[in-house]
């Protein structure tokens, strides 16, 4: 029945929009890289030390624990306290676990007993019980006044030491990230009690799904407060994303928010991190083995050799973190490095007149010097570009001062290189260095090892290819390509007018070798200037590679360098690169970046058709099926108009005057546009979506409700449809006081979830008495013709009232069926609190905060009356027409101020449903 309500054409087009979805779901659930995280493993069995807090604070805070992590030896030495290492907390995030601590904890745990416990570090875990926090953010703030006090818990543990710590290092996964950042707006909180944060995958712009005030309310106060302090924030933060791996948390949201001028704040991508080079998933980040090994090295790095705790510094701090996540030149960390380094010993010195050199190096035993002189070079060349294949820390390039034949000292310039995967490059411009005469490779002696050290001189545009990318809407059916000819080893392809989160391309390098025996390897690095989130791609030539081209931060708009495409290549090799446009990935991004404001273009779509239901009740007396308006209402036309239209004034000073004088939130789509979040069409887009998932969402209902009438008639005895239509049963009030009462002692959610079952009831019952009425009618059209007269006369009467109840009752369940696609979405958005009052209940038996519980208050009564109405007691109200007008303007609403705030959509749901109820009435 309800299939027939709609033609095959919208058929076709909802199956089009699942098809579209699909892909887009598809390429972020699916599209991206395998996962080539190591998994780091225990050498000796963990042990989680649990520390004893005080009554008080246990008191306060029942559901909360604090653990010291240990393995082996070290587990059974610091049974004792008090302890002798440098203290680390980490704090887990969304249903996280403390046991998440034990591989970064293990690995420093080997890497403290290389140096023979020199130093070492304590690792900490709080455990929050694995609280829903991204989904419930009532408890966000009692986290971090928690984390505050173990703050001062694990510093009493140290006292009495002669290198006591004053300050912890944290390490905040997910949402404990934030909490971590949030310490710095208690009043009572002193930020010398953190010397460095180092978060991963933590979404510190805005909450992933705002499901409730408490998060947004949270996010607001955090991120205001470090925004407007920045310049008094001393604390060194780093906060890494998984890339595009992590579909839970977009690595958009985890770049620290408009922190330019804080010079103590690094935001960057695991894909861009040297000696990792691989995106994670939201839980693969805190046991990725790359990963973990560089935070460690890290962290030993930043040991003061003199308090023998992480260093007070500042500047050494930012320059560890550089050098481990940003920018790694193939050396051990130095604090101040030397520069000036002696070009001493027996060694050969041997001039290279060439513009492009290779040497094989295997088995040498004698050091070499190469050197090339610059003076002729500058005339013709403008860079100079050198590499090797020994990944040593040793220098092994640099540049000499007025220097002839050898010289005695250089410049080291090995600093200045950058690491790779399989190669540790260097690129200089010669006009940078007007001092240098020669530059200098050094090739030290090896014995059983093969390496290969390639330099040459070249005009940069010579090695810079421009690269426009296709268009957006050109749906990878056109493609543009460029032919690298010449025989260099390295080059700079710039992606011109690529700089939108909503364009997504597909990058095709064919390589082609001539007269190559042994294998070879390229690597092609996507550069972003304008933030960290590189990714590399390493090929075997000859081949045909792939590469992904989307981002995660929009170009800025005083930004003019352009997105990189740096190959790394083989001078026997020549190199085709073609772009496409991605069809699949720009829906990818449309999910990646909007997908979670769905439900609200959802509940608009069915407010339209709720709005088109109540005017065809009013104007003809009969309720329309609801995938018919949905078809005729649900347009876009109706909502992103009006939207554009308010943000379009809301640029003039005089209507954002009127506006705050209303006390009106932000409209939504300014805070994507600060976000720098705005698609084109991308409303378009997402209603269609919803529109889509709002009609099958009305197709599932609608048979659920035909399945359970018909599984009540085969259970009890077939009910009849009501002949004395009372709107306030004697049961009503009653049920009524006790829902209030559950939502009163226990938990919001809970009670509406219950009012929701009892609706739905309600309704299935209506669906059962009608389905029986119906089979009974064709009972009675087979009876004997003994006195047919009497009985027709009899069955005129009965059927024209029985008629008119069964059209009525019909109509009812038109109008009940989208009444409860409202409720599903009501109910799917409040079920996060519920959930974690579930997973809580053996703790606290009411929820505090509630954010459901205001509009509990509302809606138990008002569905308890609608579970009762029927159209035909609403035909005559004087209030329907006026009902009938008010879902347009909230199905605006709730794309205006809903869609980046879920929260905000029930709220523009119980207004036309409260209207509704008091049509009975007025």
């Amino acid at each position: 029945m309800f299939l027939h309500s709609v033609n095959l054409w919208n058929v076709a087009f909802y199956a089009l929009m699942v098809f579209m979805a699909t892909l887009g779901l598809w390429d972020v659930f699916f599209g991206f890289e395998e996962n080539k995280c190591s998994m780091s493993y225990m050498f000796e069995y963990p042990e989680y030390q649990k520390i004893q807090l005080p009554k008080k604070l246990a008191k306060r805070y029942p559901a909360y624990e604090l653990y010291l992590y240990g393995e082996g030896s070290y587990a059974e030495e610091h049974k004792i306290l008090p302890l002798t290492g440098i203290p680390v907390l980490f704090l887990p995030g969304n249903a996280g676990s403390y046991k998440q601590v034990r591989s970064v904890g293990s690995i420093a745990l080997r890497k403290a007993e290389d140096i023979d416990f020199k130093y070492h570090f304590d690792f900490f875990s709080v455990n929050f019980n694995e609280e829903l926090v991204a989904l419930y953010g009532g408890s966000l703030q009692k986290q971090t006044k928690f984390v505050h006090e173990c703050i001062k818990t694990i510093l009493k543990l140290y006292k009495g030491q002669e290198f006591a710590p004053k300050s912890v290092a944290i390490i905040g996964h997910s949402m404990g990230g934030l909490v971590a950042r949030a310490l710095l707006t208690l009043k009572n909180f002193k930020q010398d009690l953190i010397n460095l944060l180092i978060t991963q995958a933590t979404p510190h712009v805005a909450p992933v799904l705002p499901l409730d005030r408490f998060i947004t309310d949270f996010y607001m106060t955090v991120n205001n407060y470090w925004i407007l302090n920045a310049r008094h924030i001393n604390l060194t933060t780093l906060s890494v994303a998984g890339g595009f791996r992590d579909y839970q948390v977009r690595s958009g949201l985890t770049f620290l928010p408009k922190l330019s001028h804080h010079t103590s704040a690094l935001s960057v991508v695991s894909s861009a991190v040297p000696k990792t080079w691989v995106s994670t998933d939201h839980l693969s980040i805190v046991w990725c083995k790359q990963l973990q090994l560089t935070t460690v090295r890290a962290f030993f790095d930043l040991i003061d050799a003199d308090t023998k705790q992480i260093t007070q510094n500042p500047k050494k701090k930012l320059s560890v973190l550089n050098h481990h996540f940003i920018r790694h030149p193939a050396k051990h960390f130095e604090e101040n490095p030397a520069i000036i380094s002696d070009l001493t010993g027996t060694s050969m010195w041997v001039p290279v007149k060439v513009s492009k050199w290779t040497y094989v190096a295997y088995n040498e035993s004698d050091k070499i010097y190469f050197t090339f002189p610059l003076a002729n070079h500058r005339k013709i060349y403008t860079h100079v570009y050198c590499q090797s294949t020994m990944l040593d820390t040793n220098s092994w390039i640099f540049g000499c001062i007025n220097s002839t034949s050898m010289c005695r000292q250089g410049i080291d310039l090995s600093w200045k290189a950058e690491l790779l995967p399989t190669i540790k490059s260097l690129t200089l411009r010669l006009q940078d260095y007007p001092s240098l005469s020669h530059l200098v490779v050094y090739v030290p002696s090896v014995h059983g090892s093969k390496f290969v050290v390639d330099c040459e001189f070249f005009k940069k545009e010579t090695r810079t290819i421009q690269l426009p990318v296709t268009h957006l809407f050109s749906f990878g059916l056109s493609s543009r390509k460029v032919l690298l000819n010449t025989s260099g080893l390295f080059y700079n392809i710039e992606l011109l007018n690529f700089g939108q989160i909503y364009q997504a391309f597909k990058i095709n390098v064919v390589s082609k070798c001539s007269g190559v025996k042994e294998e070879i390897t390229s690597i092609y690095k996507l550069h972003i200037p304008w933030s960290y989130e590189d990714s590399l791609t390493i090929a075997q030539v000859p081949s045909s590679t792939e590469i992904s081209l989307k981002l995660h931060i929009a170009q800025p708009e005083n930004e003019s360098q352009v997105a990189l495409l740096k190959m790394y290549t083989s001078s026997d090799c020549q190199y085709e690169v073609t772009v496409k446009t991605s069809f699949s990935q720009i829906l990818g991004q449309v999910v990646r970046f909007h997908g979670g404001a769905l439900p609200a273009y959802v509940t608009s779509s069915i407010l339209l058709a709720y709005g088109g239901q109540l005017y065809s009740l009013f104007s003809t007396g009969h309720c329309l099926e609801y995938a018919t308006m949905l078809d005729k209402q649900a347009k876009p036309y109706k909502v992103d108009p009006f939207v554009l239209m308010i943000k379009f004034l809301l640029g003039y000073k005089w209507f954002k005057e009127l506006w705050d004088v209303l006390l009106l939130p932000e409209l939504d789509a300014i805070v994507l546009t600060s976000q720098s979040m705005c698609f084109p069409l991308v409303s378009l887009v997402l209603f269609l979506f919803g529109t889509c998932t709002a009609y099958w969402g009305g197709l599932l209902s609608s048979t659920s409700v035909r399945l359970l009438s018909s599984l009540w008639l085969a259970l009890k005895r077939p009910p009849e449809l009501p002949k004395d239509i009372k709107m306030i049963s004697l049961d009503l009030p009653f049920l009524t006081i006790v829902l209030i009462i559950v939502s009163w002692t226990t938990c919001g959610a809970f009670a509406i979830l219950l009012t929701y079952l009892y609706y739905v009831f309600k309704i299935v019952h209506l669906q059962a008495s009608l389905a029986t009425f119906k089979n009974s009618q064709t009972v009675n059209l087979k009876h004997s013709r003994r006195n047919e007269k009497k009985s027709n006369h009899h069955k005129d009467s009965t059927v024209h009232y029985l008629h008119l109840s069964a059209n009525d009752a019909e109509d009812s369940l038109r109008m009940h069926n989208t009444v409860i696609n409202l409720l599903t979405w009501i109910v799917l958005l409040s079920m996060p609190s519920l959930i974690y009052w579930l997973k809580n209940l053996r703790y606290y038996f009411k929820l505090s905060p509630d954010p459901c519980k205001p509009l509990a208050f509302i809606l138990i009564p008002t569905m308890a009356i609608l579970g009762n109405t029927h159209t035909v007691s609403i035909k005559s109200s004087k209030l329907l027409k006026t009902t009938s007008q008010f879902p347009l303007p909230l199905a605006v609403g709730v794309i205006a101020f809903g869609s980046a705030h879920l929260y905000r959509v029930p709220c523009f749901v119980f207004i036309p449903l409260l209207l509704h109820a008091l049509c009975n009435f007025m």
